[in-house]
This record gives C-alpha cells, sequence and structure tokens, in this order.
C-alpha cells in the first residue's frame, strides 16, 4: 500500500471495484490507514471480471482488530495467521468462509 492509495466503492463510477490513486473523483476508501488493519491484505476476487455495479466491492481479507470486531464486509483474521497464509496464496487461490 502507498498513502494514496484507494478502492472505489461507488457504483456510478467506471472504476468501481478498483485500486485508484487518491485524491479521487468518486468515493473511494482510504487503503493507507493507521490502525494497521491493512499492512497485510489480499484482495478478495469478489465481482472483478466483470464488475457489475452495486454487486459489492472491496472485500479483502486483512488483519482483525484486536478484540475482532466485525468488519464492513471483508474477512479479518490474527496478522500471525495472515503472515502465515500470505506465501500459500497466489493467481488462483481460493478462500471458503464458513460459519
Amino acid at each position: 500500500m502507498a498513502p494514496n492509495d484507494g478502492w472505489v466503492d461507488d457504483p456510478a463510477d467506471p472504476n468501481y471495484n478498483r485500486l485508484v490513486p487518491l485524491p479521487y473523483p468518486a468515493s473511494a476508501e482510504q487503503m493507507w490507514r493507521d490502525d494497521a488493519l491493512y499492512d497485510a491484505l489480499v484482495v478478495i476476487g469478489y465481482n472483478m471480471e466483470p464488475v457489475i455495479p452495486g454487486a459489492g466491492s472491496a472485500i479483502f481479507l486483512h488483519i482483525a482488530t484486536p478484540d475482532f470486531a466485525p468488519t464492513a464486509g471483508c474477512v479479518a483474521v490474527q496478522k500471525e495467521v495472515l503472515l502465515g497464509l500470505l506465501p500459500l496464496l497466489g493467481p488462483g487461490s481460493k478462500i471458503t468462509i464458513a460459519v
């Protein structure tokens, strides 16, 4: 991540569900965070090819808060767990979310 990275969450924008440089004219989530939750991050390839406006954006696998507070639609795990997964992941990797 870089300080000017953003992820477009405006379904009316042509770059919806894409990484863009900030500032950006449409609504975009700031990816550079002070809380370190995105210091290690995997983009979950949901609604990517093709992107369907309004079908969901910015779904990541990232570091959880210390109290494992709910996310805004992402999957969050302990930092150590995520760091252990990163070397095992690559193009074509799949994630299964089960309760």
